[in-house]
């Protein structure tokens, strides 16, 4: 241990020499160090005072050489730590506060960085693993797994870490901690969300999680259950493994004993989180982890789940659930009657079985009854024999008079059902003459009413195209084309700023009501989502805009790199984001104040009034007079935008996943002309972050004060979400100081 401690001195040594650590921060360190040098081996240091050692404060240092305060990522991305989280074989957790974030606004959102030990990167091979396997937990996005944002390098220590989201609340492990065993119903809820998760990881990405363990999963605050670290997850193919985990991944007791092998010719099987998630199961029902030899069952499990669980972690993979949601349904499906219910059926057997002496009391006095009467009858006979001709006579008339009577009676019935069916047919056909004239009058009223609208779109191309005339009224300015684009020359040269559409102005209800919002949470979405869109209120459009036709293209933004030598902060390159691309496709890799200086250029190449739209104004355009879900329906196909059509919304189809942006203008405009407002890219605009619409603008002015200032409006979805994010209505939220491939934006042009 002293030796490593030794070896990390001289190379922070070495760092400080090159320039590349300053003193007070190569001190840090070096405490950090030699803090957890002695804390394992105190003998290192025999000469210390030991009174003195006991009464001096721990320092907030870690064995990989990190403390509170201390800076770590390259130079034009800096994270400041700020407390420990945790630490374990594959690394620490560290929250931390984005530092690029705070240089611009002053304040910043907490992200939690995973910083992984030097031992698992010092090969450059491993590294490029690692940094892949990253990569590929970015695409994981599912509302139960922790969504991972980025990864970057340390120069000062060679370490790599990862950029993840920041989460409030306690893991499994701390829960049980506190209060040992939970009950049957209550693990089976707390693991249904990990099902979920596992089922999607695997099917769209068939990747198995490899660490399931009580510490990996977290209890969010507000109930949201997250699966932690797909840091050592392992995707299945043809060919073997995406990445090559080491024999002994995944923590002891919680690891199959196939872990080492991988399964069928090295590729990994989902039976792996079966076995752990079993294992985890029963510590929480038990309150400890099961013996290897004939663990006990734990109270509450009946005879059947217990079958159940023991095959969930059988050594042999075979004998498994084949996933983690088969394990989980058939455990319910084993469960026993309650309580309750044995006794309700116990009553309901001595209810029958006292119906049954009863009925066996009533027979036997029927019986009795039936056996006088055949005597009575007996004797009636024997004594009115000399009669039996005149009453036989007597019934043989009767019975001739009772035919007659029937023989009416069926006539007088079938009399009636006749006159009832003509009846009922001439009703029929009354009901269908007044369809008939309902259709008639419906479709006149929806051709006048066609022709209403008609009418009424010319006057309002007439009257927008006045207004252009009166805003725009010299040759040298730009007008709109017979399609009703306009765009502006720059100054002092041939090139054109993006195409424009004019936006009438007018009044609309911006958010969701309540049937929208009823079919959202139906197709998957949270509550806590849906409550950004409230309350629903009416804002007016008060001034006349121009709005871009597309978002901003790649040939658009590289006008603006040539012009000003702009250079990416982020780790998306704009030019090559990692799928196919041309000129006219959407740009991506721009965070917010990138997007606020382009908007700044483009208002002096061309001495127009350029700016991102107002939260607002991008909504009412993209409503376009709709007041359905999307701006032409409430249901949406992979034929009308780009999206991850492995998802369907309100009885939609399923579609194509394209995995990338699609050139702008590929699907149809919404009724204003304005293409791409539902999928593609993200988009952001200028408003603030706000948890509702709780004293936002009515003016359709942009909501800059108070919310969380760290944070920008996203509106529209992207290619990579499910059509459920691509809503109307559907706010989304970003830190303003990131970047990524999702995310874009179109400008407006003010005309007065």
């Amino acid at each position: 241990m002293m030796q490593t401690a030794i070896d990390k001195l001289r190379e922070l040594r070495a760092l400080h020499e090159d320039g590349l650590l300053s003193r007070q921060e190569f001190d840090s360190r070096k405490n950090a160090i030699l803090d957890a040098a002695y804390a394992v081996n105190p003998s290192v240091n025999p000469a210390a005072d030991s009174s003195a050692h006991a009464e001096a404060p721990a320092r907030a240092g870690t064995e990989i050489g990190l403390m509170a305060t201390q800076e770590v990522g390259p130079a034009h991305r800096r994270y400041r730590l700020e407390r420990l989280i945790a630490q374990g074989g594959m690394g620490e957790v560290w929250q931390a506060t984005d530092l690029a974030t705070h240089a611009e606004l002053g304040h910043s959102a907490q992200v939690a960085l995973k910083i992984l030990p030097p031992r698992l990167t010092e090969n450059s091979l491993h590294a490029k693993l690692l940094i892949e396997e990253a990569a590929r937990a970015r695409q994981l996005a599912h509302e139960h797994i922790v969504r991972v944002y980025d990864w970057a390098q340390d120069p000062a220590t060679g370490s790599y870490f990862i950029i993840m989201e920041c989460l409030e609340g306690e893991d499994l492990d701390t829960l049980l901690a506190r209060e040992g065993r939970l009950a049957l119903d209550r693990a089976l809820d707390i693991l249904a969300p990990l099902a979920d998760a596992l089922d999607y990881a695997w099917e769209r990405h068939h990747l198995v999680h490899r660490d399931i363990k009580p510490a990996n999963v977290f209890l969010a605050r507000g109930g949201d259950v997250k699966l932690l670290d797909f840091g050592i997850a392992a995707r299945a193919r043809a060919g073997g493994l995406a990445l090559e985990a080491p024999a002994s991944s995944g923590t002891a007791g919680y690891r199959a004993p196939e872990a080492g092998g991988g399964g069928v010719a090295g590729v990994p099987e989902r039976g792996l989180d079966v076995y752990a998630v079993a294992v985890m199961l029963y510590r929480m029902l038990a309150g400890a982890l099961p013996a290897h030899a004939g663990p006990a069952r734990p109270d509450g499990v009946n005879d059947a789940q217990w079958d159940v669980l023991r095959a969930g972690f059988a050594p042999e993979p075979t004998r498994r659930p084949a996933s983690v949601a088969e394990l989980l349904a058939r455990l319910r499906a084993a469960q026993g009657p309650s309580a309750d219910e044995l006794r309700a059926r116990a009553e309901a057997e001595q209810r029958a079985q006292a119906d049954a002496t009863r009925e066996r009391a009533a027979q036997a006095a029927r019986d009795v009854a039936a056996r006088k009467l055949a005597e009575a009858r007996a004797q009636a006979e024997a004594a009115a024999k000399a009669q039996l001709d005149r009453q036989r006579r007597e019934h043989e008339r009767a019975a001739k008079a009772a035919a007659e009577e029937a023989r009416a009676a069926r006539k007088e019935a079938l009399r009636q059902q006749l006159l009832e069916r003509r009846a009922a047919e001439a009703e029929k056909a009354r009901l269908e003459r007044e369809e008939t004239q309902r259709k008639l009058a419906q479709a006149k009223a929806a051709a006048v009413y066609l022709a209403e609208q008609k009418r009424a779109r010319l006057e309002e191309a007439a009257r927008a195209q006045a207004v252009l005339e009166q805003l725009l009224p010299t040759p040298a300015s730009p007008v709109a084309d017979t399609e009703g684009v306009l765009r502006d020359r720059f100054e002092g040269g041939e090139s054109r700023g993006p195409e424009l559409v004019l936006v009438p102005t007018g009044r609309f209800q911006m958010g969701s009501p309540e049937h929208e919002r009823r079919i959202a949470m139906e197709a998957g979405s949270q509550p806590g989502w849906l409550a950004r869109e409230l309350p629903q209120h009416w804002v007016g459009i008060e001034k006349p805009i121009a709005m871009g036709r597309y978002p901003v293209t790649v040939g658009e933004w590289r006008l603006f790199v040539l012009a000003t030598g702009w250079r990416t902060s982020g780790e998306v390159d704009w030019d090559a984001p990692g799928f196919a691309q041309t000129d006219r496709h959407p740009v991506v890799g721009v965070n917010w104040f990138d997007a606020i200086r382009y908007v700044r250029w483009l208002s002096e190449a061309t001495g127009k009034s350029y700016r991102l739209p107002s939260e607002a104004e991008w909504e009412y355009a993209c409503r376009a007079g709709t007041k359905t879900a999307f701006s032409f329906g409430d249901t949406i196909t992979t034929e009308q935008a780009n999206y991850d059509g492995n998802f369907t919304y309100n009885g939609s189809p399923r579609g194509a996943y394209r995995r990338g942006t699609t050139p702008v203008g590929m699907f149809a405009a919404n009724p204003w002309g304005l293409f791409d407002m539902h999928g593609n890219v993200w988009e952001w605009v200028q408003d603030v972050v706000h948890d509702n619409y709780d004293g936002a603008p009515l003016d359709g002015s942009a909501w800059d004060e108070g919310g969380d200032q760290a944070r920008r409006i996203l509106r529209g979805g992207s290619w990579l979400y499910n059509p459920r994010y691509l809503r109307s209505a559907l706010r989304n939220g970003f830190s303003a100081a990131l970047s990524n491939d999702i995310v874009g934006f179109r400008v407006v042009r003010d005309l007065m």
